[in-house]
């Protein structure tokens, strides 16, 4: 009986999700949509008519999401015929091999997670456009969050520490544009500033620094939060009162705090795409941590764990246990209500992690909350941002 049951399965899979039945599993059926976008894309002719559906098309699951599924549900060898059928099939290959489309396609923070997750099979003459790609759009989102995020940042750490005679990278904005508003030079369209008001700049000792971990999912539906992730990080580490590491994982570990000073390599050294052990990347942070109670580990995962959920639970309850203040958000990006595990999620909240998605514009200002150490759920309640409740009863 198990083998027909097999066989049903298989035949199943070879079908396509449209025929799938009570037989195929929910990863059934995700892996039978995964093989659907490449093998049943645009082929009514070949197959009596019902073949015109999905595709890796903006409407259907993105590249990165794809490759990421793949990955998850075939070994390296059988990966590399699918991604190779892809490029055939789907023109990605063209897409790959003429620098000049990329040139000239309208970047945003979707295409770099297509290109990263992309970087291993690109074409060797394609990888310098790629690099110039992520760069612009890079250098832009880094000039609409740097400021805010410094701001927010330096504000956190030197709360009550402020200066008439800032230099110019102290400089809180918000507070001298509102001190100077009676200097309206209407002619001008401007203020001119009489009085500027900054952050005093301290010499904090090593051991008095707060530090930030981002501990970030790199699997494939995760890809978006990668690229935030990895921007708010380089931004950070620039900042002199603060020590922050990056961490990605999916079922390894990647440690890209050295390369924070260049946030394009960063992104190149993701590999977006494969399974989830959450449990195994927050087991290395908890290494890293020196000093508990200056340590914010903001922890950035669907909750998808493919590694041990009871152990990653115990841990984190310990971490908290000792005064580590962990934040888990769900999505960093702006697109929208995230996919994520439900029962975790509950569970994870129930033990003092607070958890809900956040926007790359909202991050700023949780991090302040964070490193001020105030109650990041009032903050989310005032920003209007649904958290997660705990379950009733958890037994860590």
């Amino acid at each position: 009986m198990n083998n027909d049951h097999e066989k049903e399965r298989r035949w199943r899979l070879v079908l396509g999700s449209q025929d799938s039945s009570q037989c195929l599993s929910e990863r059934d059926v995700r892996i039978a949509s995964a093989l659907d976008a490449l093998y049943q894309n645009n082929n009514s002719s070949k197959n009596g008519g019902r073949g015109a559906r999905g595709g890796l098309n903006r409407s259907a699951p993105t590249v990165s999401k794809w490759l990421g599924d793949i990955r998850e549900f075939f070994p390296s060898s059988v990966v590399q015929v699918i991604q190779k059928d892809a490029f055939d099939r789907l023109g990605l290959k063209q897409m790959l091999t003429e620098p000049e489309f990329l040139a000239a396609v309208e970047a945003d923070v979707h295409l770099v997670a297509d290109l990263i997750s992309l970087r291993s099979v690109m074409p060797e003459k394609t990888i310098d456009t790629a690099r110039e790609v992520i760069k612009k759009v890079v250098d832009e989102l880094i000039e609409k969050l740097e400021r805010k995020t410094a701001e927010a940042v330096r504000g956190a750490l030197n709360k009550s520490k402020r200066t008439f005679r800032p230099r110019h990278a102290d400089i809180d904005w918000h507070r001298t544009i509102t001190a100077n508003l009676r200097h309206y030079q209407e002619d001008l369209n401007t203020i001119i500033p009489e009085k500027l008001i900054g952050y005093k700049r301290q010499h904090r000792r090593v051991v008095d620094l707060d530090e930030v971990i981002l501990c970030v999912d790199q699997s494939g539906s995760m890809a978006t939060s990668v690229v935030y992730s990895s921007i708010f990080a380089a931004v950070m580490a620039s900042l002199p009162g603060v020590k922050t590491q990056l961490i990605c994982f999916d079922t390894a570990i990647l440690d890209l705090t050295e390369e924070l000073n260049d946030p394009v390599q960063v992104l190149f050294g993701v590999q977006l795409g494969g399974g989830t052990d959450i449990n195994q990347a927050v087991a290395y942070c908890e290494s890293k941590i020196e000093r508990p109670s200056k340590t914010h580990l903001i922890l950035i995962t669907d909750l998808y764990e493919g590694g041990d959920a009871n152990e990653l639970k115990n841990r984190v309850a310990n971490l908290i246990r000792q005064d580590v203040n962990v934040i888990t958000l769900l999505a960093l990006n702006d697109d929208g209500k995230p996919s994520y595990s439900a029962h975790l999620a509950q569970e994870f909240a129930a033990i003092g992690s607070p958890v809900f998605a956040c926007t790359p514009d909202q991050f700023p200002d949780l991090m302040a909350t964070a490193l001020k150490r105030e109650d990041v759920l009032t903050w989310a309640g005032d920003q209007d941002i649904v958290t997660v409740r705990p379950v009733e009863d958890t037994t860590v």
